[in-house]
């Protein structure tokens, strides 16, 4: 009777210890996935750097160079352009093909030079206007006067009265084109041509 009973205490200890094992087994699990929720993981050098130095948002563009008030200006400034300028239609390509002949316009103290030029160049043109004389030789006489080089002015006939006229200001180079009729004498100033250096209308194209 003694050696049934201890046997049958020998057969519930180990029954009693597998199954503390088992359950153990999923108190351990427990632990370990606890802990891993509660633990950061580590940061690379990639993550440390994008979180110091974030994606930009966009790209920065060069601004639009200021205009200011010329003397004797009163309007809001704004871009001298050349009568020259290209358009089309919306689809057609002669406006890209051609866009090598699309002056650049002016700002800031270039385009105040720009604009006392055109009224200086106006201003001796209006003589020989009144009078009636349309010869490109007087025109250019004229624009010499002014003191620009004889190489930097240009004239020619445009119809039997009028004449048209190209001058090179300085060699930023600020340019002023125009014409000269019977009933007006017209200039505008612009800043030159894309890939060409001087004032006068590039040719080529494709």
């Amino acid at each position: 009777m003694v050696t049934a009973a201890v046997g049958n205490d020998r057969y519930m200890t180990v029954t009693r210890t597998m199954k503390v094992q088992r359950g153990a087994l999923p108190l351990a699990m427990l632990a370990l996935l606890t802990a891993g929720c509660g633990t950061q993981r580590p940061e690379s050098a990639g993550d440390a750097y994008r979180s110091s130095h974030p994606t930009p948002t966009g790209i920065s563009t060069p601004s639009t160079p200021a205009n200011f008030p010329c003397p004797g200006e009163t309007a809001t400034p704004t871009p001298t352009t050349s009568a020259n300028s290209v358009s089309a239609a919306p689809g057609d390509h002669y406006a890209e093909n051609h866009g090598f002949r699309i002056p650049f316009p002016l700002y800031g103290q270039s385009r105040c030079d720009g604009l006392a030029a055109v009224g200086r160049i106006e201003k001796a043109l209006e003589p020989l206007r009144k009078r009636g004389d349309f010869a490109p030789a007087s025109t250019r006489s004229a624009l010499t006067g002014l003191g620009y080089p004889a190489d930097s002015v240009e004239s020619y006939q445009n119809g039997p009265t009028g004449v048209s006229f190209l001058v090179e200001v300085n060699a930023s180079p600020v340019c002023v084109e125009g014409t000269m009729s019977r009933d007006v004498t017209q200039a505008h100033a612009f800043g030159g041509y894309p890939d060409h250096s001087g004032c006068d209308i590039p040719s080529g194209g494709h």
